[in-house]
């Protein structure tokens, strides 16, 4: 059977991929803007450039993974909280199914740490406030914790000045009002219904302290003072200071309240969530130091409409300005009506925030309109809790795994490093190739070239549609993919040899190789990909970007290998500089070819007979 041959005009696949670069470029070109470097730059990813990632798991009572509809409802508010502080170009997106990474390439925003905060806001009636009791324990000061744990807005200090006077008593209103939603009628009982974690903590707690000290605590009517006994009560009540804030979380409201070593520091370190049932009373701190017996929630951040950061036109402060729905509307007046009474017996009214009293100013009137958060804010820290409340609270608790800030010159010196890697990797791959090959290690040069600019080409494409950024995994990638692409430069020319050893002559071993090698290339290359959609599917964070990489690179370097490399190896194979074994790289296998093989059917070479 005559042996197939190879493309009588393989200059038609080198104008085909002609045709593609100049396709992929001119999509590169005019899809972009502004200068020709800035046409020309791909997506980099926030471990090159710098930036901030914040990865942020779920949690449920159960320890299980929430529904997959509630984790995309949290990433969809988080998106939104994200574009409303007007960060463009961040991505927000779910990892696993438990995980959403906020990552945002180029600058670094702190805010975005606290992007995922519940925002679960409350407006309680202050019922009663008691000195917190100063932490003594290695544990972090109230300071401290506070700001670590609490979003940005928590840190907001009420102003108790504003309340006095006239023009600041709407402003303190509203934001009484924004706290005034747990003001109602004072609730003695706490609510009937206890999460089961929640019951299961607490039978623990109980063990620890001892069922007498327990009961001891629980009957308290009234924070115990301990300037007026230093003795008993002090030492009864010791073991309180070694509950952890998760332990302190399940504690009913009162005993929080009546026990000193119960203090800020513990409080403000309980776990996301815990003070979130609007029918329970809960005790919070707020920025003076002390401790608060908090009413029920009459008004809830569902009852908001609107959120917006401003500035207050007589101090200059930055404010969270809220609209209520027409029924939050009503509640909220009926909340600063009874906070207010008659005038002569006023009561605050606490803005609480997941577990942070934000603010408590004193209702100075019947408030009717919107309501006003005051506090300390910088222009940063009001845009993000306007953010958090204009969006809704997040279905499930989040807790923060990893918040990360690169900075641009760390960026930069890894992107040096990465793209000095594949720059070794590719030399060391073209030297051996030139070493062991000699002319056909052109062709393995030119290959990787192609290939390179082909995948270079797609990075800008894709880092514009579908928003894929280069990360140093994914420059990990490329440099894995070389290798897959020396795999099959070494399948195809060392079937060539093969071939010229059993008797045929260059010109017609090149398409006899082609077809023979062509089989185990895309059977290698397809394994390869197939790996990269695998690991592509079931992986997570920078993994991701790898497999990606690793995945393009290898489809594109098929492609170079059916419209460059063999098409090229054809018209190498009419050269008389292909039959010479010192510059074709074949070898010792030219040696005993003879040219005139192809006129022969066949020829015997001293006891082996060759097929011609």
């Amino acid at each position: 059977m005559a042996p197939p041959q190879g493309p009588s005009r393989p200059g038609r696949q080198l104008i085909v991929l002609a045709a593609i670069f100049v396709i992929l470029y001119a999509i590169v070109y005019l899809g972009g803007s502004g200068s020709f470097h800035k046409r020309f730059a791909p997506k980099l990813g926030l471990d090159l450039v710098g930036g901030t990632r914040v990865t942020m798991q779920a949690k449920t009572e159960n320890g299980k993974p929430p529904p997959a509809d509630s984790l995309e409802r949290a990433r969809q508010i988080i998106e939104s909280r994200v574009n409303g502080l007007g960060v463009s170009e961040a991505e927000v997106i779910t990892e696993g199914n438990s995980n959403i990474t906020v990552s945002l390439a180029g600058k670094s925003d702190d805010r975005l740490k606290d992007i995922g905060s519940p925002a679960q806001l409350r407006f309680r009636t202050v019922l009663n406030t008691t000195a917190d009791l100063p932490d003594t324990s290695t544990s972090a000061s109230p300071s401290t914790s506070a700001s670590s744990s609490a979003s940005p807005s928590s840190s907001a200090k009420a102003s108790a000045s504003a309340s006095a006077s006239a023009s600041a008593s709407a402003s303190t209103s509203a934001s009484a009002s924004a706290s005034a939603s747990g003001s109602a009628a004072a609730a003695p009982t706490a609510s009937a219904s206890i999460p089961p974690s929640v019951a299961q903590l607490r039978v623990q707690v109980q063990q620890k302290l001892g069922k007498q000290l327990y009961d001891k605590a629980a009957g308290l009517q009234a924070p115990v003072d301990f300037s007026q006994d230093q003795t008993g009560a002090q030492q009864g009540l010791l073991p309180f200071k070694e509950l952890t804030p998760e332990q302190v979380a399940v504690l009913p409201p009162q005993m929080q309240f009546n026990v000193p070593y119960v203090n800020c520091a513990k409080l403000d370190q309980r776990p996301a969530g815990s003070i979130i049932d609007p029918g329970s009373q809960a005790v919070a701190c707020n920025d003076r130091g002390q401790k608060e017996l908090l009413d029920v929630a009459k008004v809830l951040g569902t009852d908001v409409s609107g959120a917006d950061a401003q500035t207050d036109p007589t101090n200059g402060q930055w404010t969270v300005v809220l609209k209520f729905k027409s029924s939050g509307q009503d509640k909220w007046t009926q909340l600063t009506k009874e906070a207010y009474g008659d005038g002569t017996n006023k009561k605050q009214v606490a803005v609480v925030l997941d577990n942070k009293v934000v603010s408590d100013p004193e209702i100075q009137s019947v408030i009717p309109g919107d309501a006003t958060i005051t506090g300390s804010f910088t222009s940063a820290e009001a845009s993000l809790l306007a953010s958090q409340l204009r969006y809704g609270a997040l279905p499930l608790t989040f807790v923060t795994q990893e918040a990360q800030s690169v900075s641009a010159t760390l960026g930069s010196e890894q992107l040096k490093a990465g793209l000095l890697a594949a720059g070794i990797g590719m030399l060391l791959v073209v030297i051996y190739a030139f070493f062991y090959y000699r002319l056909l290690g052109s062709v393995i040069f030119l290959s990787l070239v192609l290939s390179g600019l082909l995948v270079f080409g797609m990075l800008v494409v894709l880092g514009r549609q579908i928003g894929f950024t280069l990360t140093l995994a994914g420059i990990a990638g490329f440099i894995v993919s070389l290798g897959v692409a020396a795999d099959s430069f070494v399948i195809y020319f060392e079937r060539l040899k093969d071939e010229i050893r059993d008797g045929r002559s260059p010109r017609s071993a090149v398409p006899r190789a082609w077809q023979r090698a062509r089989r185990t290339i895309i059977t290698a290359n397809t394994i390869s990909i197939l790996a990269a959609v695998v690991l592509y599917i079931f992986s997570a964070g920078t993994v991701k970007g790898f497999a990606f990489a690793l995945g393009l690179a290898t489809f594109l370097d098929l492609v170079v290998v059916f419209l460059f490399r063999h098409p090229i190896m054809t018209m190498f194979a009419r050269t008389k500089a292909f039959l010479s074994p010192r510059v074709s790289g074949l070898g010792r296998v030219l040696h005993d070819h003879d040219p005139d093989a192809d006129s022969r059917p066949a020829r015997t070479r001293g006891n082996r007979v060759r097929e011609a």
